[in-house]
């Protein structure tokens, strides 16, 4: 008996070793099969593609420029409408390469939009609910009657906005060029022409069709606590038209400490550059110049600690002049884009050019005003 299990016991470690021997050549077949797959990959991913193919291309864009921009073929291009009042007006909706594209122009070009806060919109009628003032607080004893405490009051923002349009051309030969970049093109030419039209509107538009810049809303001396609700805090200069002769970066200094402690995280200076060159030679007591320079590449200049954004649509230093502003425009302005940016290609009133008609919604509010204080240049 004895005899018999030992003898079936050997036979279950052979069938063991069989089927361990079977399981090793599969695993070393597999990544064998493995290998040669990526490798096959690899050398496909190395050659260059033929006949102008493109890698992981996006049927929605090629459509978009090579049919409707190139060649205006409507045909499997998204038609939207640009007008509510009017059917037969029709406009293509920009892909999102194409409009991410420009976005990226705006932020580049446009230094207001760089530093507020930048919402999308599904309508025209955005709103955001302020809430001013203090509930307040009050101390009592164990048994002592609480009596009722002030209740903060809601303010409504509505951004005023307006239609942004661009109307760049190009010829049909130059559409017809294979090796013309016209994605790229379009990107640029839009950017550029928004960006000069959105950058001076944030600044000081009037808010009629158009954002409402920070300038334009009232300005007075009146402190935090006593000013009305939606007007700035200025500071004076002492001078009409200039810096105080003697030490003038001191009021640079007491325009940081109007500011608020939790607004001065990430707070910035905006200024054209006639306004910065003047400041650029300011110096300490001791020597040192106030405005010191980026350290590395592509990092802002500062001034009293703070980064120097320069937006030339600020104004120059004049009697009475608003040429500076420091704050944190990341809580105190809102820029409101409302959709995509729609394009109309028109070959018909500027022939051999084609017009290609952008437009895009935009809108734009102060929404804290106690996040941006102003100099004024005057006596007082």
């Amino acid at each position: 008996m004895d005899d018999m299990e030992m003898k079936a016991d050997a036979l279950d470690g052979a069938f063991d070793a069989v089927l361990a021997a079977e399981a090793v050549d599969e695993l070393k077949a597999s990544v064998a099969a493995l290998k040669a797959q990526v490798d096959a990959q690899a050398v496909a991913a190395s050659r260059l593609p033929l006949d102008g193919a493109k890698a992981a291309a996006d049927p929605a864009r090629d459509a978009f420029v090579e049919r409707y921009i190139r060649r205006g073929i409507d045909a499997g291009v998204e038609m939207k409408s640009l007008s509510g009042a009017s059917g037969g007006e029709g406009g293509y909706a920009v892909p999102r390469e194409i409009d991410g594209a420009i976005a990226a122009t705006l932020k580049g070009l446009s230094p207001i939009r760089s530093i507020a806060t930048v919402v999308q919109t599904g309508t025209s009628g955005y709103r955001k609910l302020i809430a001013t003032g203090a509930m307040g607080a009050g101390w009592v004893g164990e048994t002592d009657a609480r009596p009722a405490t002030a209740t903060r009051s809601f303010a409504e923002i509505a951004p005023p906005s307006g239609e942004l349009y661009a109307n760049p051309a190009a010829s049909q030969a130059m559409l017809d060029d294979a090796m013309f970049n016209v994605e790229d093109w379009l990107a640029g030419e839009l950017g550029r022409e928004f960006a000069v039209a959105e950058g001076a509107a944030f600044v000081s538009g009037n808010g009629t069709n158009r954002p409402k810049g920070f300038l334009s809303y009232t300005a007075t001396n009146e402190a935090d606590g006593v000013r009305a609700f939606g007007s700035l805090q200025y500071l004076a200069t002492g001078t009409a038209g200039a810096f105080p002769a003697a030490t003038p970066q001191d009021k640079l200094v007491e325009l940081v400490h109007a500011l608020k402690a939790p607004y001065r995280q990430g707070a910035c200076w905006v200024m054209n550059s006639d306004t910065l060159a003047r400041i650029r030679k300011f110096k300490t007591s001791d020597g040192a110049f106030i405005w010191q320079p980026g350290m590395v590449e592509g990092q802002a200049a500062t001034l009293l600690g703070y980064p120097v954004v320069e937006a030339e649509d600020m104004p120059d230093v004049a009697a009475n002049s608003l040429s500076i502003a420091f704050g944190n425009f990341r809580a105190g302005y809102l820029i409101a884009d409302r959709g995509e940016t729609r394009i109309l290609r028109d070959p018909f009133s500027n022939k051999p050019f084609v017009h290609f008609y952008a437009t895009k919604r935009v809108g734009g509010a102060i929404i804290d005003s106690q996040a941006i204080k102003l100099m004024k240049f005057a006596a007082s």
